[in-house]
Order: structure tokens, then C-alpha cells, then sequence
């Protein structure tokens, strides 16, 4: 029989990949309706949670909602069940149904709601658009006999150590002698009690992120031989893991605005856009950011960008791209959609891992508001 889950568990593997540090101080990700202890048979992904996601999970027994957007983003100072959102409340509560946003945490998640959107358009070479945190670096150094180096070095590296840049499995060796003396009530895996041991060693160093100490260090724990392993880890002053809003990156081909536009509509599944700037203008370069990305423009601008490509444009911020000389294709808001299938696929996959017992399911409604006549 498969293990069951709760609503804590699910929200581990998600928070695993999108912290709730990441997300902007403003935002409300988290748990928003429910228990952390409910079990979960089936849990639904959405964008929005709207009363008609809500009767989908009811007919499909969903009991979790994860979504992108916060359906309590404002404060309530009351729930008034006669108003939509009193409302829409009292029937999530009514029928035992949780509720988590994973908002701009998701946005700045490497894999994220921008990294699927850059994924969509096929942009190489990409960077972080708007930096908002940087994840310190560390190192680590164990010392390992010398004929099991390359058990826990492969553990370490499997476990995501040793990732420099566009490198990964990154690592220095050095040998040495390692000494120690077994008190009486160790359990030595060589040598004796009592008495001074010799060891040929190696000293293996790897670069690590702060958020994965933890896990590496009980990686390490279990591949070293040794009873208590002997290892540093240090912080260190380089730059680290640079992750924010957006992305910016090259298209696999040049092609003209006009053409652009029609990529963007092919590939990101919308009716229309709202464009400014020449449409014979060469685009190979292309800034993104999923949602509402005006107050963006600058950025944009100083990375090089042709094109700008954000939702929720206004006539004035329109403009002043225009005077900036960066072409702007808003498809709106909506296309963050995409995070739908991304989550829905990172959850079944990490469940399956645990085998446990829960279906997860993409929602079948749209929640664009906007249509094109």
C-alpha cells in the first residue's frame, strides 16, 4: 500500500524548489486556507482560484489547490458571505479544501514561472533579468581514506555539490596523512581503540550553496565510512547563486518584430498582443518577465534587449519604452499559465519518488478575463 501525504509534505517538495524566502516581501505565499496535517488524495494546479477551479477540485475531490496568484493577497478585515470572496471562502472551508500560493517565490525559482516562459520562446544563453537575491557560497572540505574518495565524492555531487557556473561534479583533491586516537567507547572503522592511527587520506573540496548544507552534510554523514567524518565548511566572499525576476537571453535565430510577434503568439498559445516599436526592427535579444513587468523598462533597456516582452503594459510606461528605443510585446497576463503544467509535472514526479498515494491534475479552466473580438 502507498503511503499517504499531507498537506505539510506537499508543500515541502514544492518550498524545495521555491522557497517562501524568495518571494518578494509584499507577497502572501504560503498556506492561505486549511490544515498543514490534511491528508491529500488529489491536489489541482491553477493559476487563479477562481469559483470555478474551486467546483472542478469539488467534482474531481481535489483537496489540495495550489495556484500562482494569492487568492487572500489584500488583507480581509472581515468574511462576508454574501460578497464573491466571503463567499468563495465559505465553500473552499465548506468542503475541506486546502489552499497554497507560490507566487513571486515561484517567479524567481530557477525552473520557475520565467524560466518555463524563456523555455517557451527557446532563449539561450539566458540571465537573470532583475537580481533580488543572491544565496551565499560555500565550501566544503572533507578528509576520506583514500579507497572510498570516489563513493562520497559521487554521493556529494549526485546531492548537487560541486556545481561552478556551467559545470557541474566540480571538485579538488589533495593527499595527505590523517592521524586520530580512538577513545574507548568509539567504534573506529580503522585502526583500534586506544591507539594512534595513521590514515592515507585524501582532502576533498566542494562548492555548495547555502540552502543545500543541510542536505549535503547528511549526504556525507551517510556515504563517509568514518564514525564521526571530519570536514569544514566554509562561508566564503565570492559572488553566489544569483537568482530575481525575470529572464534575458538570445533566440536561436534572428528574426524581424512582425515575425516575433507571431512566435510569441504560436508559442505562448494567445489570440493577440499589444506591440510597440518598428515591426522590421531585428529582434535576437529578448528580456521577459511573466505577470505585470512595467515598472521593468530600465532593466530591460540596460540588458541589451531588442524587445521587452511583459504583461499589464500601461499607455505611459509604453511610452517610454518607445523613447528608450526597446520594442515591447505584451501577450498579458495570463501566459503565466504555463506554471500549471510545470508544477503539476515537478509534483507527480516528486510524489512518485516518495511513493506516495495522490494524483495531482492541472485544472481545466481558464481564468483570462480578457478575450479578443
Amino acid at each position: 500500500m502507498n503511503r499517504v501525504v499531507n498537506v505539510a509534505q506537499v508543500i515541502r517538495l514544492l518550498e524545495k524548489w521555491a522557497p517562501k524566502k524568495y518571494a518578494y516581501d509584499w507577497d502572501n505565499v504560503g498556506l492561505q486556507i486549511g490544515s498543514y496535517e490534511q491528508a491529500v488524495t488529489n491536489c489541482m494546479v491553477t493559476l487563479d482560484v477562481t469559483e470555478s477551479v474551486v467546483d472542478e477540485a469539488i467534482a474531481k475531490e481535489a483537496n489540495l489547490i495550489i495556484a500562482h496568484h494569492p487568492l487572500l493577497f489584500k488583507p480581509l478585515k472581515q468574511i462576508d458571505i454574501e460578497k464573491p470572496i466571503g463567499k468563495l471562502i465559505q465553500k473552499i472551508v465548506k468542503n475541506d479544501i486546502s489552499v497554497y500560493a507560490a507566487h513571486t517565490n515561484l517567479d524567481v525559482a530557477p525552473g520557475g514561472v520565467n524560466d518555463l516562459l524563456a523555455d517557451q520562446l527557446g532563449l539561450v544563453d539566458r540571465k537573470v533579468l532583475v537580481p533580488t537575491i543572491e544565496e551565499k557560497r560555500m565550501k566544503l572540505i572533507v578528509y576520506v581514506p583514500r579507497a572510498f574518495v570516489d563513493p562520497v565524492y559521487t554521493a556529494l555531487a549526485n546531492k548537487g555539490a560541486g556545481f561552478l557556473g556551467e559545470y557541474s561534479h566540480c571538485s579538488f583533491r589533495s593527499e595527505g596523512v590523517g592521524t586520530f586516537y580512538p577513545l574507548s567507547d568509539a567504534d573506529p572503522f580503522i585502526g583500534e581503540r586506544e591507539q594512534l592511527t595513521t590514515v592515507e587520506e585524501v582532502k576533498l573540496e566542494m562548492l555548495i550553496q547555502e540552502s543545500q548544507a543541510s542536505s549535503i552534510i547528511a549526504t556525507l554523514r551517510n556515504a563517509h565510512p568514518y564514525e564521526e567524518p571530519a570536514f569544514d565548511l566554509i562561508e566564503l566572499e565570492n559572488e553566489g547563486n544569483v537568482m530575481g525576476i525575470g529572464r534575458v537571453g538570445r533566440l536561436k535565430e534572428t528574426m524581424d518584430l512582425r515575425m516575433f510577434c507571431e512566435f510569441v503568439k504560436k508559442n505562448m498559445s494567445v489570440q493577440g498582443l499589444r506591440v510597440t516599436g518598428n515591426l522590421t526592427k531585428k529582434i535576437q535579444k529578448v528580456a521577459i518577465i511573466g505577470g505585470s513587468g512595467e515598472k521593468y523598462i530600465q532593466h530591460a533597456k540596460r540588458s541589451g534587449a531588442d524587445v521587452y516582452v511583459t504583461g499589464d503594459m500601461s499607455f505611459h510606461q509604453a511610452q517610454d519604452a518607445e523613447a528608450l528605443g526597446l520594442a515591447v510585446v505584451d501577450p498579458g497576463h495570463h501566459v503565466e499559465k504555463v506554471m500549471i503544467e510545470g508544477v503539476r509535472d515537478y509534483i507527480s514526479k516528486e510524489i512518485e519518488k516518495m511513493n506516495a498515494d495522490m494524483e495531482t491534475i492541472a485544472t481545466s479552466q481558464s481564468t483570462e478575463p480578457f478575450y479578443f473580438i
